[in-house]
């Protein structure tokens, strides 16, 4: 008997954007009862290759199959075909219920009108088949971020998906949520019964090890290599990556003796919407530091950060900052005193708060340091010596790796990672007292990830403390000194974490879960 042919195939596929090859003859093939991990850096061409596969882009050249049979590829065809693409970003209405969100577009109905009961009934029976169990009545704005994703899996399985695209659908659980998620995953290919395949984005390459059978690797938008999962290494995969070898980032234990606190925060306590969010956090960076925060999304971190920074006000508790006359008292200044005062914020959404997408990669790396490049005697006469700024620029391009390095080239021109090296490279060139860097490395691929943790050791080697909150336990693990476990807006432990012996994963995932200290 013949093997059924790939759920779906592309044959020398390419897209170009402008002079710009997004994907150039790439082929590739995903068949029932296989999981395909697709990799490479940012910008290699991966979103562009899923769009592509769903009919989302137009092609340039190529060719997509379905089921053996040649399409031009559009939305509702990949639907027909059984294609089920699930977006990095949720694509959910947060103030509808989980089975209003599964069955929107295919409502079951009776006599014309909605039959809720019944749609219930169907998402709460497909969500135990599939070990997607969860209440189909719960409003989607009160679910969890591991929740709200199982959610985005029940809309494509409900429409009889057999071909599951995911584009990094881990990037933002927690660890115990993405073994849950990969697990539940690797089931529904695997089920004989069910006919179907997966293609995984990830970045996560311990990710790719546990769950694929083949890897493709993409790089500059072409195909480089396709493996076999069983026969290659993670370092393998990286290097087929980045088209180089990746020398470890090491940290180096802390010289001995107490060194100068450079960032206190005594008994915290931060309200949000009517919730008590922090609840008496007290915690010290020392200069030379990093202090890593561990815990569950919604735990207070965001809130921890904000008020740190000074975007959401204190109810009580107060936030000190080194000074060369000791520690001040910053609790109610503005944002701009606190930069101006020695403090740099990585933030955690970096098209949010950290970039103005249509300005120049210049002109970001200027935001919040306006005054280092400003001429003349008085306020009101000041100019941006735009000749300093672009040499400043183009300096820090090279530094940080960040590509294309053309500093009057727009931010949004850049890929995921390269834009998060552009905020790095900006809050870390100014020397700061203090870090405040939140997910600094999330959605981003290996090899900015190996920059972005170079830059971060060598703040913290130069004398500037740290606070680094991170869902990454792997990334705690290799980079913090110490490790401050927040769980429901209070510290549960602070653990040492030293390079030798680093605080084990199992052992944070329990105090994560509210386990004893």
């Amino acid at each position: 008997m013949s093997a059924p042919p790939p759920l779906c195939e592309a044959v020398d596929l390419s897209v170009r954007y402008g002079s710009l090859w997004a994907n150039r003859g790439v082929s590739l093939a995903v068949r029932p009862g296989e999981v395909v991990a697709l990799v490479g850096e940012n910008g290699a061409g991966k979103s562009t290759l899923l769009h592509a596969l769903y009919g989302l882009v137009p092609l340039d050249g190529g060719q997509v199959r379905y089921h053996g049979q040649p399409v031009v590829p559009s939305p509702q065809r990949a639907i027909a075909a059984g294609l089920g693409l699930v977006h990095q970003h949720f694509m959910l209405v947060p103030p509808l219920t989980v089975a209003e969100n599964v069955i929107l577009g295919q409502e079951p109905r009776k006599h014309g009108l909605l039959d809720r009961r019944r749609a219930e009934e169907e998402v709460r029976a497909l969500a135990v088949r599939h070990g997607l169990a969860i209440d189909p009545r719960r409003p989607v704005a009160d679910l969890s971020v591991g929740e709200a994703q199982r959610v985005e899996i029940l809309k494509v399985l409900y429409r009889g998906a057999r071909l599951l695209i995911l584009d990094e659908p881990t990037a933002v659980l927690t660890p115990a949520e993405a073994e849950g998620m990969l697990r539940v995953l690797r089931q529904l290919v695997s089920d004989p019964a069910g006919g179907r395949g997966l293609l995984l984005v990830t970045h996560k390459l311990d990710e790719v090890m546990a769950v694929a059978d083949r890897v493709v690797v993409l790089r500059q938008g072409e195909l480089v290599a396709s493996l076999p999962a069983q026969a290659c290494s993670p370092a393998e995969i990286a290097r087929a990556m980045v088209g180089r070898e990746l020398q470890p980032v090491r940290r180096h234990p802390r010289p001995a003796g107490p060194a100068e606190v450079a960032l206190a925060v005594h008994e915290l306590v931060v309200e949000r919407d009517g919730v008590r969010r922090l609840d008496g956090v007290t915690l010290q960076v020392r200069a030379g530091e990093v202090l890593g925060i561990a815990g569950v999304e919604g735990n207070g971190q965001t809130e921890l950060c904000a008020a740190v920074m000074g975007l959401l006000p204190v109810r009580s508790g107060s936030v000190q900052l080194a000074s060369a006359a000791g520690l001040r008292d910053i609790t109610h200044l503005p944002v701009r005193a606190r930069r101006e005062a020695g403090l740099a914020w990585v933030p955690e959404d970096r098209h949010r708060h950290g970039l103005v997408l249509d300005f120049s990669l210049a002109d970001n790396l200027l935001l919040g340091h306006e005054g280092a490049f400003c001429t003349g005697w008085l306020p009101w006469l000041q100019v941006i010596d735009r000749r300093r700024l672009l040499r400043h620029g183009r300096q820090l391009l090279d530094e940080y790796d960040i590509q294309p390095p053309e500093v009057q080239a727009p931010a949004r021109a850049l890929s995921g990672g390269n834009q998060q090296k552009l905020v790095v490279a900006r809050e870390l060139s100014a020397q700061p007292r203090v870090i405040l860097a939140a997910q600094p490395t999330r959605g981003v691929d290996v090899g900015a990830i190996q920059t972005i943790h170079a830059q971060l050791l060598g703040a913290r080697d130069r004398g500037a403390a740290v606070l680094l909150v991170s869902a990454e336990l792997d990334e705690l693990q290799k980079l913090a000194d110490r490790i401050a476990v927040l769980y429901r807006g209070r510290i549960r432990a602070v653990l040492d974490n030293p390079p030798s012996c680093p605080v084990q994963r199992a052992r944070l995932g329990e105090l994560m879960a509210g386990g004893m200290a």
